[in-house]
């Protein structure tokens, strides 16, 4: 345990920031799942229909550092691409 006051403060923030991003990490990851079914179901109008809250989700969770720029960008990309290929 800490021992400082400043160190006691650092623990209760990281605690704060870690809950923070576990919620958006899974808001994050739950979006994509509910839309990667849909696509998978044949849903494709659904699908485009949240496609918006998706690409919200990615660039909340880039913005904050849960994931990479190029990682959002990769999981926008694949998720448009499911989306066409499961047109054809």
């Amino acid at each position: 345990m800490p021992i400082k006051q400043s160190a006691k403060k650092e623990l209760r923030k990281g605690a704060k920031r870690h809950a923070s991003n576990l919620k958006r990490s899974k808001a994050m990851k739950d979006t994509i799942k509910k839309a990667q079914k849909l696509v998978a179901a044949g849903k494709i109008d659904d699908a485009k229909k949240l496609a918006p809250e998706v690409y919200q989700a990615i660039d909340k969770a880039a913005k904050s550092g849960i994931i990479k720029k190029n990682a959002a960008a990769r999981k926008k990309s694949r998720f448009m691409q499911a989306i066409v290929a499961s047109k054809k």
